[in-house]
């Protein structure tokens, strides 16, 4: 490999600019900060989002902040994006799934199969065995209809999920254990720390302490083992 004498960061170091700009889309909508959601959005369509990966997106919020949110970022996201329009700027469409989604079992296997593969291991334990139920809806609703949606890929959807939870308060062990499924799925502990960066560049000093201090706890607990 020729050695240019420039320290540049390889690609497992460093998130693209695309990257970033899911960051404080989904940490702002999660917030319920529409008026800063507006300008993240705009900001990440120059980025290079399609719309259906900033939907997909904002879709998600629902997961984790409840539809309330997720429906009012969703209509702030029709407002930028005709905005743009009237402004000339034509945004790339992006794709639709490439399946359609699993219902019923198939559904429930999906889904079961996406979580496991995502945390690396079954899950499961005593609050599961308390309340089946939730472990039910966790595999059909958010590892199976929206994890089997691949118009946007996993790491995005971490990138998004991290950012989320880092804005919620009380949600710290979901936040460390999305912090261990985003390294599970490709990302770098440099990189999830440049999540941190740009929450406290771009969104709020809160949301990136915790963010750095779940990352810290999932690095000290991996390293334990």
């Amino acid at each position: 490999m020729t050695n240019t004498g420039m320290n540049l960061p390889s690609a497992s170091e460093t998130l693209t600019a695309r990257q970033q700009a899911i960051v404080p889309i989904a940490a702002f909508a999660a917030a319920g900060d529409i008026a800063n959601l507006n300008a993240a959005l705009d900001h990440g369509m120059d980025a290079g989002l399609t719309v259906s990966e900033a939907r997909e997106i904002l879709v998600q919020v629902y997961a984790y902040a409840g539809f309330p949110r997720s429906l009012n970022a969703l209509g702030e996201l029709m407002k930028v994006l005709e905005s743009r329009k009237q402004r000339g700027v034509q945004d790339a469409p992006g794709k639709l799934p490439s399946a359609p989604i699993p219902t019923g079992d198939a559904l429930l296997a999906a889904g079961t199969a996406n979580q496991t593969k995502l945390s690396g291991a079954p899950v499961k334990g005593p609050l599961f065995d308390f309340a089946p139920t939730i472990g039910e809806y966790l595999k059909t609703h958010l590892f199976g209809d929206i994890f089997e949606r691949d118009n946007l890929d996993w790491q995005s959807r971490e990138l998004a999920t991290v950012s989320m939870l880092s804005v919620i308060t009380g949600v710290e062990s979901q936040l460390q254990a999305h912090m261990r499924i985003s390294m599970n799925i490709g990302l770098s502990a440099d990189q999830m720390r440049q999540v941190g960066e740009v929450l406290a560049d771009r969104v709020d000093g809160n949301a990136a302490q915790r963010a750095r201090e779940a990352l810290d706890r999932q690095l000290a607990a991996a390293q334990g083992h």
